[in-house]
């Protein structure tokens, strides 16, 4: 019944044509040839000028103070990091009465009927409604796009609304120099507001786009990542093969090279299965928090790669104790501004060394504890308060 929603839904929205163009797509697939589907729909690219600028209507504010707010996202799901923080960013603002709506825009079919289970079940402390965005959005006070396929749904849209952009990479860095990069970078220049994960993005789109930004720190949940008492018996690597951003390739090279060093350690691989990669790996795949911070716990360092905006790990890593081992690159020191992280030339070679450097410190245990102290007090609650001080400022304007 799903997939038959999801046919329906291709033709209604999109033609028969574009049925058999995805149908074309997923036979070649099996058969081993190149193929992509857009992530946007082409009808929301053409109707978005991008240069082209709207008055901005925002409804009045009632007395109360009580903002509505829409969020313009890819259906959520569990492990992502970008939607996590989409959803600690909108617990806050319900927690202080707001209201928050979320519009899915899907380019899979997917209804709202399928996805909602999931959602809920994912992030049970929404309280908020869920639309397709297909449909058309209700008026709101601020409407956030959240990654830049979601911004041309949101600036094309007629619902009244100042536009906001939740930045949490720099999303053009996805593609190899062509379409696609060119489409993610025009949607810095729809004259929306930017929000960003950390001051690097808040200044690269401000320098390179003109386009107006506040930033926000990256916060740790330090009621789930914490120092604990655990012998520690290896390392753990942050494996996303299917990100290439997150640079597998050359994280599984320099764990190879690490482990012919130190072959009495154990290599803790978690994210994504990869397979047996031999005796010391243990893969863990897609664990919980609770396991996660256990993993941390047992490990001495953590090899997190990142070839554009840093991701959560490094921060949760500190809070246990565990010593984040990162490429070395401008955006990583600006963001993660912590004496207690390493960093190291992006060849396996080097961060093989950095590893190495980490795991023989003496007296390790007084390193953990403090790289741990070093986060404490690093709240999602202080994001959440730059938020509504923002939106204040902004609506008001």
């Amino acid at each position: 019944m799903r997939r038959l929603r999801q046919v329906t839904k291709i033709v209604r929205e999109q033609g028969a044509k574009q049925l058999g163009v995805r149908l074309l797509t997923a036979a070649t697939r099996r058969l081993g040839a190149e193929g992509e589907d857009l992530p946007v729909r082409l009808d929301d690219v053409r109707k978005a000028d991008v240069e082209a600028r709207k008055p901005v209507v925002i409804p009045p504010i009632p007395q109360d103070g009580r903002l509505v707010v829409n969020w313009v996202t890819t259906p959520p799901s569990k492990g992502s990091g970008g939607h996590t923080t989409m959803f600690r960013l909108i617990r806050h603002l319900e927690s202080l009465g707001h209201e928050c709506r979320l519009y899915l825009y899907d380019t899979f079919g997917n209804t709202v009927a399928d996805v909602e289970p999931g959602i809920r079940a994912a992030f049970p402390f929404f309280k908020g409604s869920i639309h397709d965005v297909t449909d058309g959005m209700a008026d709101a006070h601020a409407v956030f796009a959240t990654a830049w396929i979601t911004a041309y749904p949101a600036f094309n849209d007629p619902c009244a609304g100042k536009r906001f952009y939740l930045v949490q990479d720099y999303e053009p860095w996805f593609y190899p120099s062509g379409g696609l990069y060119a489409l993610a970078e025009n949607t810095y220049r729809m004259g929306m507001h930017g929000f960003t994960a950390g001051r690097f993005l808040a200044d690269k789109v401000r320098d390179e786009h003109g386009m107006p930004a506040d930033y926000f720190d990256f916060g740790c949940d330090a009621d789930r990542y914490k120092l604990g008492d655990d012998e520690r018996d290896g390392i753990v690597f942050y494996a996303r093969r299917k990100a290439p951003r997150r640079a597998f390739e050359l994280g599984v090279l320099a764990l190879e090279i690490f482990a012919e060093k130190h072959p009495d350690l154990k290599i803790h691989v978690y994210g994504e299965k990869i397979g047996d990669l031999g005796p010391q790996f243990l893969d863990h795949g897609l664990v919980t928090p609770d396991d996660l911070n256990a993993i941390y716990n047992r490990c001495f360092a953590g090899l997190s790669l990142s070839m554009t905006n840093v991701s959560l790990v490094p921060h949760e890593m500190l809070a246990a104790g565990c010593i984040p081992v990162v490429n070395d690159a401008h955006f990583n020191r600006v963001v993660l501004d912590n004496d207690h992280v390493r960093y190291a030339t992006p060849t396996p070679h080097s961060l093989a060394r950095a590893l190495s450097e980490v795991v023989t410190t003496p007296d390790f245990g007084a390193v953990a504890r403090a790289a741990a102290s070093s986060v404490e007090g690093r709240s999602w609650d202080t994001a959440g308060h730059e938020l509504e001080k923002v939106l204040r400022r902004e609506l008001a304007t």
